[in-house]
């Protein structure tokens, strides 16, 4: 069974083996061992760990500065996304100077591996391939290798050959994780170990998985689009708020050094339905494009689409709309998109939602030298967000001469970012002030 008749929950049946009492009688419980004593704060020996440096900067900010030894990475992220490129990318990085590093695919062989690695222009003598899915033949190999990194690709196709349970059950990924955490604390390697996702986007198997491992990462994007992003779900060595932007090429992933550029690369000029919104991404301010339109409906029920941006955030603010600044949308359709395939959470998104709705709705293209951000309020009113002057800075930075915003109380960021700021209280101040007459 995989679905519980309980909770209903897919993948939260663990096996467990209850063996038989002895006949003896004789106790078979394991022997009690010394008891460890506590140490003070001040007696423990501090020894800072190092990290391995990444030069790939995007890369490199996601980890935290660099690869911990002895930590345990989990990649995620949709079949095809770039994970097991991104990696093998990592592992020719680190063979630069001439540290052994060790790639095992369960998936593929070793020659299917080499192709990929010649196809990215990868040639290092220092980069061990091999095709294993048995998990004590992998830590037999790290335990003999010592390289500075490991790469398990993927924790769903190993399998302890103990457990009669067949590989990718949610005892298999279990127990098999934890075996690799524990190599990775005693031998100090690096282990990057690879997870699939469901249908539902999470990491397929037992929960544990993610809390057993040092940092989370999701490789996500478009398959359709060039762009991918890499964001940590959890990291105990650095933020979990930064993001690293890659682009997908025929050579591998490529960073992508300024976001803003390649996202608003193919802005159309006077376009009605068109915001660009200022958002931030960890600590990097990103300048993209929000697109909505809005055409007459000829169904009972208008459609509402978003690509990019929140479902239930894009309905919030079509009533506010509706309620608040007096556009009629009960009988139009309305679809949302957000160029080049990035998808944003951030609240600082709501006001460019809004000015590109109300744009295609009056047919009237805002101002091509705006930039907008702020949160919208369900009474109508504009909240203000954090990190003001970074976001000023970075649209001074692109050429953006204006900037609409919530009205703040501290006015001095304004002064250092080097643009206009048009500070308005509520959503029709806002639209009067975005469109053009």
């Amino acid at each position: 069974m995989g679905r519980c008749p309980e909770c209903g929950e897919w993948n939260t049946l663990v096996e467990t083996v209850v063996e038989a009492p002895s006949s003896t009688g004789a106790s078979t419980a394991a022997p009690i061992q010394a008891h460890t004593k506590p140490l003070s704060l001040s007696d423990i020996k501090f020894q800072a760990d190092e990290h391995l440096p990444v030069p790939m900067e995007e890369l490199s900010r996601v980890l935290g500065g660099g690869i911990v030894p002895g930590s345990v990475t989990l990649v995620s992220g949709d079949p095809g996304i770039g994970k097991s490129t991104l990696l093998l990318q990592l592992a020719a990085m680190l063979c630069e100077d001439s540290a052994r590093v060790l790639y095992v695919s369960g998936e593929e062989s070793v020659q299917q591996v080499h192709m990929r690695a010649r196809r990215l222009g990868i040639t290092s003598p220092q980069l061990y391939l091999s095709s294993e899915t048995s998990l004590e033949q992998i830590t037999a190999q790290i335990e003999d290798l010592r390289p500075v990194m490991a790469v398990v690709d993927s924790v769903q196709a190993i399998h302890i050959e103990g457990l009669a349970s067949s590989a990718g059950s949610v005892s298999q990924v279990r127990e098999c994780a934890s075996a690799l955490v524990r190599q990775a604390k005693s031998l100090g390697v690096a282990i990057f170990i690879v997870g699939h996702v469901t249908k539902a986007g999470s990491i397929a198997g037992p929960r544990v998985l993610e809390h057993v491992v040092d940092t989370v990462l999701y490789l996500e994007g478009e398959r359709f689009h060039s762009y991918r992003l890499l964001r940590s779900a959890k990291n105990r060595f650095g933020s979990t708020d930064e993001v690293g932007v890659f682009e997908m090429r025929e050579d591998g992933m490529v960073q992508v050094l300024n976001p803003s550029e390649v996202f608003l690369a193919e802005r159309l000029g006077q376009a009605t339905g068109s915001a660009i919104a200022i958002t931030m991404e960890g600590t990097r301010p990103i300048l993209v494009e929000v697109q909505a339109l809005v055409s007459p409906s000829n169904v009972a029920y208008p459609r509402r689409t978003g690509n990019g941006v929140d479902a239930n955030r894009l309905l919030l603010l079509a009533a506010v709309l509706t309620k608040r600044a007096g556009l009629r949308l009960a009988d139009q359709d309305i679809f949302v998109n957000v160029v080049g395939g990035l998808r944003v959470r951030e609240p600082a998104i709501d006001l460019a939602v809004a000015m590109a709705m109300a744009s295609g709705f009056y047919g009237r293209p805002l101002h091509d030298d705006l930039a907008v951000f702020g949160e919208v309020g369900l009474a109508g009113e504009l909240r203000s967000v954090g990190q003001v002057e970074r976001r000023l800075r970075e649209a001074a930075k692109l050429g953006f001469g204006r900037v609409l915003m919530p009205r703040i109380r501290d006015d001095r960021a304004l002064r250092k970012g080097g643009v206009q700021t048009i500070m308005v209280r509520t959503l029709v101040e806002a639209i009067d002030a975005a469109l053009q007459q």
